[in-house]
């Protein structure tokens, strides 16, 4: 008798085990970030925020540096299915997303906080949510001013950058760099180290906090803070691995998407901007400081160019660019307030 109630205790046990674990939930998410990176610490906070308010039963299990998708295809991969969930950037898929790349023309950036509040506006308030279909958004962010970076070289004035090899991170980043007679080059941020070390490039267009997280600034030692551009990057799903969750877990995941994320992710980046730029300092370099880059006579009529240009050709594929970009303009004075 007391063998028999032994033996079902374990049984009871074993049954109780076997439920836990198939109330477990587990998604995978794809990132391009490198493994130990600040942002790939900052997207294990998000998972982690997930898990403890699911009380575990919702894991989020990450994949860095393009482990399961390449950045150029990590959207792709969220809406196929390959990854239940993908954090990229948009501008890594060439004119895909043309009204989003708004964000990234000069004037708007100011601080990542500022700059993914607008983003997130611009989605909520329906601006952009018609490119984002096929998938299930949870929440958009943007990194804070992009500068430049060289070796050696101080950037004081558009003629400085005549001739210069820059690494931009996007097309829309890559005409400003043009106009302003800069020679862009296209390439994956994680090559941008051996890039500039074997002096392929002359330099990179990065936030701060690139250039920690590549270790840009171990090889470029002169910067130029201008803030001409932001980068944009969504945080999305698999749209039928959304609909699988159980009601209470989707609500687990709304509860940390929208508004509040898009500003926390903004939070931290910047902060991981200040980080990156105290590393430099700490190194001795060369920081010069061009500030209101968008009123600057030097720079503005180049840059005004930039932001026509860029609106024309998306308005040409009959879409509002330029009321987004107006609407990105009013945001971004909300946003700060």
């Amino acid at each position: 008798m007391k063998f028999m109630k032994v033996f079902f205790v374990m049984l009871l046990s074993m049954a109780m085990a076997a439920n836990t674990y198939a109330d477990v939930y587990k998604l995978r998410l794809g990132h391009f970030w490198p493994a130990g990176s600040s942002v790939d610490q900052v997207i294990n906070d998000w998972a982690e925020t997930i898990k403890t308010a699911s009380s575990g039963e919702l894991v989020i299990d990450i994949y860095p540096a393009q482990t399961l998708a390449k950045a150029a295809r990590s959207y792709s991969a969220a809406a196929s299915g390959i990854v239940d969930i993908t954090i990229m950037a948009q501008g890594y898929m060439a004119g895909r997303f043309p009204v989003t790349q708004i964000i990234e023309l000069p004037g708007i950036v100011e601080t990542a906080e500022n700059a993914s509040c607008v983003l997130q506006k611009l989605y909520d308030e329906k601006l952009i949510s018609s490119e984002y279909q096929d998938t299930h958004p949870l929440f958009f962010f943007a990194h804070g001013p992009g500068h430049i970076h060289t070796n050696g070289k101080n950037i004081l004035s558009p003629e400085d950058l005549n001739g210069l090899r820059i690494r931009r991170a996007t097309t829309v980043v890559a005409q400003a760099l043009a106009k302003l007679g800069a020679q862009p080059v296209g390439m994956p941020a994680p090559e941008t180290y051996t890039a500039a070390q074997r002096k392929v490039i002359d330099g990179v267009a990065f936030p701060w906090q690139a250039m920690k997280d590549f270790r840009l600034n171990e090889q470029l030692d002169t910067h130029t803070e201008l803030a001409l551009y932001t980068l944009s990057f969504i945080t999305t799903m698999n749209t039928e691995s959304y609909a699988r969750l159980p009601n209470h877990l989707q609500t687990v995941i709304d509860e940390n998407s929208g508004m509040e994320w898009a500003r926390i992710m903004g939070q931290k980046l910047d902060n991981l901007d200040a980080a990156g730029r105290a590393e430099a300092l700490e190194k001795g370099h060369t920081i010069n400081t061009i500030s209101g880059l968008a009123e600057n006579p030097e720079w503005k009529p180049v840059l005004d160019q930039v932001v026509r240009g860029y609106l024309e050709t998306v308005n040409t594929q009959h879409l509002e660019a330029g009321r987004v970009y107006e609407k990105a303009l009013e945001f971004k004075e909300s946003c700060a307030a």
